[in-house]
């Protein structure tokens, strides 16, 4: 990990966040493909030395720094240990938008109809072991995205990496909301 970025290389002082992107900043290489290990490691390696408390007697500005710092390291992390934040962020950085959070309309009419048909299957589910197949392949499906999310991005093919990132969100959502009913389910069954 690049230390330089979190402290002077003179005085040890802590330095602010800087314009550093997640990757660099947790030591991680540039790619989906990500060593969850590796990461975790890093992580809570740079969180001991920042954690504010061992700022505790430093000046004001250090302890706003080593805030600021926690807080950059801490969205780094949350962002490159989700796969869909990550291939969004990914896309990001490589100057394409995917908005993961929001609820725009859904372009690819092939995507859309996917979608439809899966939210008709759970709408029509009457059962917890129902609702849990519509949840299982949602899940199965967000993992096919991820595999095919790292071939795409291996390959420099953006636009296939945008679009697995889009279905990637829809899939997401839905195995929520079906684990979530699956639950709600549960808990009405005396």
């Amino acid at each position: 990990v690049c230390h330089r970025t979190l402290f002077c290389t003179t005085c040890t002082a802590v330095q602010g966040p800087g314009c550093v992107d997640h990757f660099t900043r947790l030591g991680q290489p540039r790619d989906f493909e990500v060593d969850t290990v590796a990461l975790e490691r890093a992580y809570f390696d740079l969180q001991r030395r920042l954690h504010p408390d061992r700022f505790a007697r430093r000046t004001p500005k250090e302890r706003a720094l080593s805030q600021q710092q926690a807080v950059a390291l801490n969205e780094a992390y949350e962002t490159l240990n989700d796969p869909l934040r990550r291939a969004a962020y990914l896309l990001t950085l490589a100057g394409r938008s995917v908005d993961i959070h929001g609820t725009a309309s859904v372009a690819d009419p092939m995507l859309l109809m996917e979608m439809m048909e899966l939210r008709e299957q759970l709408a029509m589910a009457e059962t917890a072991e129902q609702v849990g197949k519509v949840a299982a392949k949602a899940d199965e499906e967000v993992l096919h995205c991820q595999c095919e999310m790292s071939k795409a991005f291996a390959h420099d093919d953006l636009d296939k990496a945008g679009h697995l990132t889009t279905r990637m969100k829809y899939l997401t959502k839905l195995a929520e909301e079906a684990r979530a009913r699956k639950a709600r389910m549960k808990r009405l069954v005396p």
